[in-house]
């Protein structure tokens, strides 16, 4: 069985979350690499666009302290992850505790960047999840059977799934680098449960991160890329569009209106 998250420990995330408004932007750090530095553009992107959401940053334990004040200083609301360990495989997740504290979430990487006010996307149906279908015509799948045929999960009408030649036609694959989900404890017990009975798939298309450009890497010598590498380095680098602290009396609940908070992570719910 996955595991699960007892009452106590529920009933305890949700006190934690009370006062916290029920929509956020949400992204993960770990480790002491230089990912830090697109979690900080991100935050500076939703300010200049004027999200009015929260942005929570969910990090493991060995993310140091100096990048967790890093953060803090940007607004984000830096909550403790723990990893869980399935006893079957051992393959490491990452249990976000604070997944009852919110009505809806909107889940990506640190690598990506706003250009425009997206919090429409909070505003969609509930009941559903909304992500964006990933690409096989990338050569890292080309060990694939999708790859080698030359079918596209985006373009279906391109190339005919033959279920008597190929077997059966798999579940639509998405990007995980950006969705959008109503979170729950029912749902992250069926995540882990779905987990541990599939077999793993290879890692996504890993494309070169925005402060990490160098010019030579593939595609790289692109207007377009150039383009968005500038747009990001822009908002990394625009002093106005650091965090203030609100003075005393100051009001309001959005993004910018709020004292960032640490969270830390309870225990590990058992998984025997």
């Amino acid at each position: 069985m996955a595991p699960e998250i007892n009452g106590r420990d529920a009933a305890a995330v949700a006190k934690m979350g009370m006062h916290l408004p029920r929509r956020a932007y949400v992204t993960f750090l770990a480790g002491t690499g230089d990912y830090v530095k697109g979690a900080v553009g991100l935050a500076k992107g939703l300010r200049k666009v004027g999200s009015a959401y929260p942005l929570v940053v969910a990090v493991l334990p060995d993310v140091p302290e100096d990048h967790r004040r890093l953060l803090e200083s940007q607004c984000f609301i830096v909550w403790e992850i723990e990893p869980i360990y399935p006893p079957e495989n051992q393959t490491k997740f990452a249990m976000a505790y604070y997944v009852i504290n919110y009505s809806k979430l909107r889940v990506w990487e640190a690598d990506i960047q706003v250009c425009d006010n997206i919090d429409e996307l909070f505003d969609l149906p509930d009941g559903y999840f909304y992500a964006v279908m990933d690409c096989f015509c990338e050569r890292t799948w080309s060990h694939t059977t999708q790859y080698r045929v030359g079918y596209c999960q985006q373009c279906p009408e391109r190339v005919a799934w033959s279920a008597a030649e190929l077997g059966p036609q798999s579940s639509l694959y998405f990007n995980a680098g950006m969705f959008v989900f109503e979170p729950s404890i029912a749902t992250a017990n069926a995540l882990l449960a779905t987990l541990k009975v599939t077999d793993p798939a290879p890692f996504a298309e890993q494309g070169s991160k925005p402060w990490r450009y160098t010019g030579e890497e593939e595609n790289m010598d692109r207007a377009d890329i150039k383009e968005l590498v500038r747009r990001w380095w822009d908002v990394y680098n625009d002093e106005s569009l650091n965090y203030e602290k609100p003075t005393a009396g100051a009001g309001g609940g959005s993004m910018d209106a709020g004292e960032a908070e640490r969270r830390p992570f309870l225990a590990a719910p058992s998984s025997t």
